[in-house]
């Protein structure tokens, strides 16, 4: 945080918040609209398709997020201190290494993927579609990682508006073209399942090429100038500290991935009317946890950009405001989530009995989300020191060996309601071990620049 910011830090919280948290929504929407345009206009079983291969797509696009994470934290740091060269140098090496993952991806992906598919045990009934959808989504990964790490650097540099732009443009794309491939309206071919994948491509497409001539027009620190193309490559010394602070994050966010994977080839096994319902809720989930992820995000972010500043006293004052902030806008979603639970579900499922299902697991797991929140907000503030390594352990652990054995073993037991009983289960653990770590380990030790 700037040295003469004088502003309450609530109202610092909510100026970074506010854009960031429709950005998320924004960003969500766009799979949202394409799950109902699927779910109403295909079919049950064409969610279903799109379903199984949402944890695919989240494990290949959380290798860049760790990416994000580690160079946000260090833009953040360099911002803070005023130091315009090095946040380009470090957005250059950043933006390199995501070109670099997503080209291995949309070649290693695109050939690994029907394996992929059969270890999830995806139905024989939706293979065809999921295996088509998946593979278009393989081959745009170095464009949409490059659109998502962009957003992402933004957000150190305390811009949480631009990313908003540009989401709403990629939105209202998505939006007009995924029922526009699927009827073939204005001569479009007719893609089926497929429809939602090609028209997410032209969106991010069109996005980036708008991000880049607005920031260029509004001369933005992280325009792509001379500047940014010369430091577009690898710089050793950079790298090796955006990945000592984004590699743990990645492997946490790849864990949380895999566990999905796990959970999903779990939810397989009961038949494609729960894999439609966990498509469902794990669609309400998302938008209940935005805020939560948000205020977790931009505690990080000003957290960095006060320890830049060398205002390292503002440190406790940042996580405190985050707690409550997370207290009341995610419990706010929750209460909503769970007043209005059939009428949200009814929007990506029009089968009754599905519909009962979905609402009877998303009760169960719903209030775990402010739980989450608490745990990610400790864990910002700890990773905008470069405090990476415990806090991810921590993380991992609980996820490993506590939701994805507590899932299986209560699915033995209880049924499909075992699986989202798990989740809460986790987040308890988590948020106990947290914040026994950052009460007693992490407030004691000595927080200095990293850049």
């Amino acid at each position: 945080m700037p040295k003469n910011d004088t502003r309450p830090l609530w109202r610092v919280f909510l100026v970074f918040l506010g854009p960031m948290i429709l950005s998320n929504v924004l960003q969500a929407a766009s799979g949202t609209f394409n799950n109902v345009f699927i779910g109403q206009l295909l079919g049950t079983h064409a969610l279903a398709a799109v379903a199984s291969v949402f944890p695919v797509v989240f494990f290949l696009i959380s290798l860049v997020i760790g990416i994000g994470a580690g160079a946000s934290v260090l833009i953040g740091q360099a911002w803070g201190a005023k130091e315009l060269h090095k946040v380009k140098a470090i957005a250059g090496t950043a933006l390199a290494l995501g070109l670099l993952l997503g080209a291995a991806i949309a070649l290693l992906g695109g050939i690994f993927t029907e394996g992929m598919l059969r270890l999830l045990r995806t139905p024989p009934s939706v293979m065809e579609d999921a295996l088509g959808y998946a593979r278009v989504m393989m081959w745009a990964m170095p464009g949409l990682l490059v659109y998502l790490l962009s957003t992402q650097l933004m957000r150190g540099v305390g811009d949480t508006l631009t990313p908003l732009l540009t989401l709403s443009m990629s939105t209202a794309v998505s939006a007009l073209l995924t029922p526009a491939f699927i009827r073939g309206w204005w001569g479009l071919p007719q893609l089926g399942v497929t429809s939602a994948a090609a028209a997410s491509i032209c969106a991010f497409v069109i996005a980036l090429t708008g991000l880049a001539l607005y920031m260029r027009w509004r001369r933005h620190p992280l325009a792509p100038d001379m500047e940014l193309l010369r430091a577009l490559r690898v710089d050793p010394a950079l790298l090796k500290l955006v990945v000592k602070i984004g590699l743990p994050t990645g492997l946490q966010v790849i864990s949380m991935s895999l566990a999905e994977i796990a959970l999903l080839a779990l939810v397989n096994r009961f038949g494609p009317d729960a894999t439609a319902a966990y498509g469902a809720v794990n669609q309400v989930v998302n938008y209940v946890q935005f805020p939560a992820l948000s205020i977790a995000i931009t505690a990080s972010v000003l957290g960095a950009q006060a320890i830049g500043a060398g205002r390292v006293d503002r440190l406790g004052a940042i996580t405190r405001t985050g707690l409550m902030l997370n207290l009341a806008l995610t419990g706010v979603l929750v209460l909503l989530g769970y007043a209005l639970s059939r009428h949200l579900l009814g929007l990506f499922i029009t089968s009754a009995p599905v519909v009962e299902l979905a609402q009877s697991l998303l009760h169960v797991m719903l209030w775990g989300s402010i739980v989450y929140g608490f745990s990610a907000v400790l864990s910002g503030v700890m990773r905008a020191s470069g405090a990476v390594v415990v806090p991810t352990v921590i993380s991992i652990a609980c996820i490993a060996f506590i939701e994805v054995p507590s899932a299986y073993a209560l699915a033995d037991r209880i049924g499909i309601t075992g699986v989202w009983m798990a989740y809460p289960i986790c987040f308890v653990a988590m948020l106990v071990l947290q914040g026994g770590y950052y009460r007693f380990v992490w407030r004691k030790r000595k927080i200095v620049r990293l850049v």
